[in-house]
């Protein structure tokens, strides 16, 4: 009896957990909430009425909407086969080389990740300003790829770690080339790291705000229009119809990226 009530969690931290749950979570709700409000100008709680209209209004009457979605997806997927082709290469150089400043090139590769958005915003463009580089889709999947590139390497070099170079070796010496001994006997063993590396870097991509903003020139990705219909709206509920998808979007991969690492693998950039 008294080992199961050392074990119990005491209610005042059920009760903080409990808090800070709804601190996180509830300011969503009131998102999906306001979706469906009938009201269009202004907010009242509780709203005056439900409707779902404002679907139907974000799906065919608003081509903006399509137009930011379409460059999202494009920047996001880019960034995203960039992250997995860079921060493979690297965690494989990284994990098995012992040399002298190691841990420091380790440092840099994480640094962008760490650094406040607005640094890495405003560093970009100034790079992108002197090298004379216009704004462009382009600037826009450098920004990210800045950050996607640490979620694949996190993922990728906590995976290579655990891979046994006696593996690698044998291949060789039965007569596979490096190619075949990175798609037979490598990619199984770190497969389900890259694709939930990928996946969150999409995540990442797809909703990113204070790098985009600094990347993007006059075009406009998902977050940037609704930061600017939140500043100048024209229809609330329809914004908060864009913001549920992209809870939706962003969700999903999250957690299958949890799911696909959660036996004690650590989901790198999880933080951002």
């Amino acid at each position: 009896m008294s080992s199961e009530r050392s074990r119990s969690t005491p209610l005042g931290l059920r009760l903080a957990a409990v808090v800070g749950l709804l601190f996180m979570h509830l300011p969503l709700a009131l998102i999906v909430l306001y979706a469906f409000t009938t009201e269009e100008k202004s907010f009242q709680f509780p709203p005056p009425g439900y409707t779902t209209k404002w679907f139907s209004v974000a799906w065919s009457e608003r081509p903006d909407i399509w137009r930011a979605l379409y460059l999202s997806l494009r920047v996001a997927a880019i960034a995203t086969l960039l992250a997995l082709i860079f921060g493979t290469l690297a965690a494989a150089a990284l994990s098995r080389a012992r040399f002298f400043g190691r841990e420091t090139i380790s440092l840099l590769f994480i640094l962008p990740i760490a650094l406040p958005g607005i640094i890495t915003g405003i560093s970009l463009r100034s790079a992108f300003d002197i090298m004379g580089i216009n704004f462009s889709i382009w600037t826009i999947v450098l920004g990210h790829a800045t950050f996607c590139i640490v979620v694949v390497y996190n993922n990728a070099i906590a995976r290579f770690r655990r891979l046994h170079g006696n593996l690698v070796e044998a291949s060789m010496d039965l007569g596979a080339n490096g190619f075949q001994t990175f798609r037979h006997v490598v990619l199984p063993q770190i497969g389900t790291a890259l694709l939930a590396g990928g996946m969150l870097a999409f995540a990442l991509s797809f909703d990113e705000v204070i790098v985009t903003t600094f990347t993007a020139g006059q075009q406009s990705t998902l977050p940037i229009w609704m930061l600017s219909e939140l500043i100048r709206p024209r229809q609330r509920p329809v914004t908060n119809v864009v913001a549920v998808f992209v809870i939706l979007v962003t969700l999903v991969p999250i957690l299958l990226a949890y799911y696909l690492t959660r036996e004690g693998e650590h989901i790198g950039g999880a933080a951002k």
